[in-house]
């Protein structure tokens, strides 16, 4: 492995320029064919359009002669708009001796701080550890587990998967400041207990507000065909809670979703209310999710199969604690 790295040319890992696109579309080409499901990579000119609005922020590694051997992004598809996941990262064959996985990362968090971001996201997949590492590497923390989110064959070349994928959300801080976080009662003690290894300051607060009258339900609940998967934003809950989720369930579950997320604003003191009813639905406990709404998040979760949960491979003793929470507050909502 050394003299196959050390016969490698110097990469240089920098924001994309216009002449890196297309070479940005050839390695999705090579590496997923047609088949990765975020068509932008793939169109040179949206891609230098969304980078030149800052939409995405794409790390490109590129050798001296401009040939382009990796790609990760920076992109929004949470509520904060200064919130973003890095991802979409992928390196040539020939240069995977070269670290640059880790590199492009390493920039992602870089340059997050010129764009006005404030908080960086992974999703590290319990298929296999080795993301797992390279966040832990890099100082991410974990702080939720998503059950279930991604179908085996998504990840065609694993042949041996026999269950849907699940990920860990680990993040990392740009712009630390003290938050307050609402804690419903059911959670309390779970949370406080994940935000105790997390290096942001919190401050806790009750969330035994009611659901406020006279205001209604604002939820977005984005369908995900191709995983299976809902995830729902609630903004703000309302009296009509119960009505308005109702009506998106059945919205999943004839589009054949699998796992539903729904995700909740820690900065309202009636955060508590909406989590009872979801825990009366069947959802369960995911883990925070630092500065998704400006105020922190929370993700509950349902899954319409069993979980196998000896599917979920995990490498360091903060997400094996994690999944011991997530698993013992499925235990009691299916005994419930």
């Amino acid at each position: 492995m050394t003299d196959a790295k050390a016969s490698l040319p110097p990469i240089a890992v920098d924001l994309l320029r216009p002449e890196d696109a297309p070479g940005v579309a050839d390695l999705f080409r090579l590496i997923y064919g047609e088949a990765y499901p975020v068509k932008i990579y793939y169109d040179p000119e949206a891609l230098i359009a969304a980078n030149r609005e800052g939409t995405i922020i794409s790390s490109v590694a590129r050798t001296p002669e401009g040939r382009v051997v990796g790609h990760n992004a920076l992109f929004n598809h949470v509520p904060h708009p200064k919130c973003h996941e890095s991802g979409a990262g992928l390196v040539h064959p020939e240069f995977r001796v070269a670290d640059l996985f880790s590199r492009m990362v390493a920039h992602g968090v870089q340059v997050g701080p010129q764009f006005g971001l404030e908080v960086v996201w992974a999703e590290p997949v319990c298929s296999h550890v080795y993301s797992q590492k390279l966040c832990h590497g890099q100082d991410f923390v974990t702080m939720t587990l998503e059950v279930g989110l991604m179908p085996a064959a998504a990840y065609a070349k694993e042949t041996k998967l026999r269950w849907r994928v699940s990920n860990l959300i680990d993040f990392v801080t740009l712009v630390p400041y003290d938050r307050a976080v609402h804690l419903p009662e059911p959670y309390a003690e779970q949370l406080v207990e994940l935000y105790a290894g997390f290096k942001d300051q919190r401050h806790f607060l009750p969330a035994d507000r009611p659901l406020p009258a006279g205001v209604a339900t604002r939820l977005d609940n984005r369908i995900i065909d191709f995983a299976q998967v809902a995830r729902m934003s609630l903004h703000q809950p309302g009296a009509d809670l119960a009505a308005v989720l109702d009506q998106a369930e059945a919205e999943a579950a004839a589009r054949g979703v699998v796992t539903t997320q729904v995700w909740l604003n820690l900065g309202q003191a009636c955060v508590g209310a909406a989590v009872e009813e979801l825990r009366g639905r069947g959802y369960f406990l995911g883990g925070p999710l630092p500065g998704w709404f400006g105020h922190d998040g929370l993700l509950l979760q349902r899954l319409s199969e069993p979980v196998q949960w000896d599917t979920i491979n995990l490498e360091y003793d903060r997400a094996k604690r994690l999944l011991a929470l997530v698993r013992a507050d499925y235990d009691a909502i299916q005994g419930g």
